[in-house]
């Protein structure tokens, strides 16, 4: 007997997610010549688009990679081996980024903080201001920490970097962010954004881009790592300007059209939609634990203290990210007998925790193609499910959503 759950998955993972039915379409045609003038028209539009939701009047380049190609991308076309870099931690996804720099032989140091706080501007500007011989190259940061749930203040964090009067390069991860919360490249004086295609762009995973001001530029010219694929210089020289080797047209237009959709609705209107939808989401885990907080620390070390009910991870709502949620449970409750309900009974998917937070936390994604009925019904299935792997919590979490929503209408 076939026990697979019936009817189309419910996907609430935090990246990839739901991909519209038009961009699915996009993609759904013959291969054609990459060297077309009908797809280098595609592309330019592309880049204009990326351009427009990066907010930015400067260069954009797009590779054929995940967002991690992005991130090597930038850091082996502006440093030099032996350079040093700050990474400003945030969770998982800044260590990664941290450790990939090492990788590629810099020095890596770490602004250091609990990962349900991050760190704050004042930390930043203290520490490059003790920097006087400005031995620190660049500063390293993740807008909206997938991992954690919560969003970092990008643009006040710059301000401390100038407080400081500190020449570092700016680099941003934007992944997680970038069209599911406001980001802004040129205002916010940004010096590499990294992007991917995979969430709030709602496309399939395979593109990844790099917004690079002229200040990076700059930096490039004199950058000594190796750079093989990568490599900005040998991009721009290729006329017309396209990807290195074969390019991946079927993503491209697919993110075309992805871009046409978040334009139609507007860029204003689709972080309305996301800061709606979150907060009715952290209204419902909320209410599931009952508004208890917890008293822990996370950081890339480990986890310490003990969840006495559902909480969100965060402590600091201030940063609450717009894009996904990330909920702690309680001591004893089993986060894969959640996540394995949730998928095999009932056909939707949530992410786990990552890194330390592994078994200590679940995720719920709520960005790109999503609207009050999806939600909605994936948080009633995760209520079910939590009943199913007997996680106490108070019922209702639902209601207390809907009243959200009621509220925000």
């Amino acid at each position: 007997m076939n026990t697979k759950p019936r009817g189309r998955q419910f996907f609430f993972n935090p990246g990839p997610t739901n991909i519209p039915d038009r961009v699915l379409s996009a993609m759904h045609r013959p291969v054609f010549d990459f060297l077309s003038d009908e797809f280098l028209e595609i592309q330019d539009r592309v880049r204009a688009g990326l351009k427009r939701v990066l907010k930015t009047k400067q260069h954009v380049l797009v590779y054929g990679a995940n967002g991690h190609g992005a991130w090597e991308a930038a850091i082996v076309n502006v440093f030099s081996a032996g350079d040093t870099v700050l990474v400003i931690e945030t969770g998982r996804f800044s260590k990664s980024w941290g450790q990939l720099a090492t990788s590629a032989g810099l020095k890596v140091e770490t602004l250091a903080a609990d990962w349900r706080h991050g760190p704050t501007p004042e930390a930043l500007q203290a520490r490059l201001a003790k920097d006087t011989t400005h031995t620190i190259k660049g500063v390293l940061v993740v807008h909206n920490e997938t991992s954690t749930g919560m969003a970092h203040p990008i643009a006040a964090y710059r301000k401390a970097m100038d407080a400081a009067k500190h020449p570092a390069l700016y680099l941003v991860d934007t992944i997680s962010s970038l069209a599911s919360i406001d980001f802004r490249m040129d205002e916010w004086g940004i010096d590499l954004a990294v992007g991917g295609s995979q969430k709030g762009l709602m496309m399939v995973a395979g593109l990844s881009f790099t917004g690079i001001s002229e200040k990076a530029m700059e930096a490039h010219k004199k950058a000594t790592l190796y750079r093989g694929y990568w490599d900005w210089q040998e991009m721009l020289s290729m006329k017309p300007q396209r990807f290195m080797g074969t390019s991946p047209v079927h993503l491209v237009c697919g993110l075309d059209e992805s871009i046409k959709i978040l334009e139609e609705e507007g860029l204003d209107a689709v972080f309305a939609r996301h800061a709606r939808l979150a907060k009715a989401v952290r209204a419902c885990v909320t209410h599931w634990g009952g508004g208890a907080t917890a008293d822990v620390q996370v950081d890339g070390d480990g986890f310490k203290g003990e969840v006495g009910a559902m909480t969100l991870l965060s402590a600091d709502p201030s940063r609450l990210s717009d894009s996904v949620t990330a909920v702690l449970v309680p001591k004893g409750a089993s986060v894969d007998k959640l996540r394995k309900a949730a998928l095999n009974r009932y056909n939707l998917s949530l992410g786990g925790g990552l890194d330390v937070l592994s078994g200590k936390a679940f995720r719920i994604g709520h960005m790109g193609d999503l609207n009050e009925p999806m939600l909605l019904g994936a948080l009633a299935t995760c209520e079910l499910s939590l009943r199913a792997a007997e996680i106490p919590h108070t019922p209702g979490g639902v209601t207390a959503a809907l009243d959200q929503l009621a509220d925000a209408a």
